[in-house]
């Protein structure tokens, strides 16, 4: 018989996650800060929010609603989607990692590719279960990397479409050639965050394919485009007996009274939605084309973030640039640990903020440093 362990001891798969590592929120002492490290829109929440949010706070003293009554109905209003399909949390992340403590255990595996969100292989590790990495190519999601690596032991697959760090999507027809070549127990999460940014007629979120399957869950964030990073509101859309199962494991009061109160508001106004959306585009574009004249190599982006390359040149590297951006107020973010280990990410920001960074850039590739 083996001795006990001198001290308590992680479950199988803990100690192999490794601890997440936030972007910089900091800029040298007298230099003002232009922080575009978080995806965080610049634009802010929309101005029906902050009344909303005064409403609730004058009754903190009362725990809020369980369900999540009121931002499910502002949902099922703006999507057609019924209420029993929904279920809210403490940002998407909670979600994602409810699924995979629903789904797996030991001995089983969990799937997510090889540029994916790094959440979805923490989750599938803390389930205990095995991470199966799938490759991709041209750091977008390969279907049929995914289904060779799919097992008699795969319970779960988790995509992020569009992708984080890559900005990159798939059309909904891989996403469905996907799911068919899946076998019927295995769970296909997609993970939306970035779905209210892309406009390309071959991109759906996944709603149609969830209400049409028993083995599809679609995840979204009120972080990104709806600017409620700092409440931590996300929801998913599953078949009831997924639903279900969630909701067993589901903490009561998992999501605030004040993060309700906002998204619900948030998701009706839609004309801020839409000038979001705009700005984006507009500042998309035009980053990409003065960041190739530079030349930098930019990954195609359908989000509110660019994947900017460093490789090829000469010598400047995406670590000398984050140092000389970051002296000058400029935080990018660092994705070595996303397997880009010369490249920085930069999320669309504010004029000021935008235009700031390419002048910079251009300095710092002049040789000017």
């Amino acid at each position: 018989m083996s001795s006990p362990a001198p001290r308590p001891v992680p479950r199988k798969g803990v100690l192999a996650i490794e601890a997440y590592v936030p972007g910089k929120s900091a800029a040298p002492a007298g230099v003002k800060l232009h922080k575009l490290s978080s995806n965080e829109t610049s634009l802010g929440p929309s101005p029906a929010v902050a009344a909303a949010v005064a409403e609730a706070v004058r009754h903190l003293e009362l725990y809020p609603d369980g369900q999540a009554s009121a931002l499910k109905a502002a949902i099922s209003e703006r999507y057609g989607l019924s209420p029993r399909n929904i279920i809210c949390g403490n940002g998407s992340d909670e979600l994602l990692t409810l699924l995979a403590s629903t789904y797996l255990e030991p001995g089983t595996e969990g799937i997510h590719t090889s540029h994916g969100f790094l959440l979805h292989r923490t989750a599938i590790l803390a389930a205990g279960a095995e991470a199966v990495e799938a490759p991709e190519t041209d750091a977008t999601i390969d279907v049929d990397a995914i289904l060779s690596r799919v097992t008699d032991r795969t319970r779960l697959v988790f995509i992020a479409n569009p992708g984080n760090p890559t900005g990159t999507y798939i059309p909904f027809s891989e996403v469905r050639r996907l799911h068919e070549g899946l076998p019927r127990h295995v769970l296909l999460v997609l993970d939306a965050a970035y779905a209210e940014y892309v406009r390309k007629n071959d991109y759906e979120a996944g709603i149609e394919l969830v209400a049409t399957s028993p083995n599809v869950v679609m995840t979204r964030t009120f972080s990104k485009i709806h600017g409620l990073a700092a409440l931590r509101v996300g929801w998913m859309y599953a078949p009831e007996a997924v639903a279900d199962a969630v909701e067993r494991i589901r903490g009561p009061f998992n999501l605030n009274a004040v993060g309700i109160a906002a998204a619900a508001a948030a998701l009706r106004d839609g004309a801020h939605v839409e000038r979001t959306v705009e700005h984006n585009r507009l500042w998309l574009d035009r980053l990409t084309a003065e960041f190739e004249a530079l030349g930098l190599r930019i990954t195609p982006s359908v989000t509110n973030f660019l994947l900017i390359h460093f490789a090829g040149t000469e010598g400047r590297t995406a670590a000398a640039a984050d140092a000389f951006l970051t002296s000058r107020g400029f935080i990018l973010r660092n994705v070595k640990g996303y397997g880009f280990p010369n490249a920085l990410r930069m999320t669309i920001g504010s004029e000021e903020a935008n235009l700031g960074v390419v002048a910079a850039l251009a300095e710092f590739m002049g040789g000017r440093s």
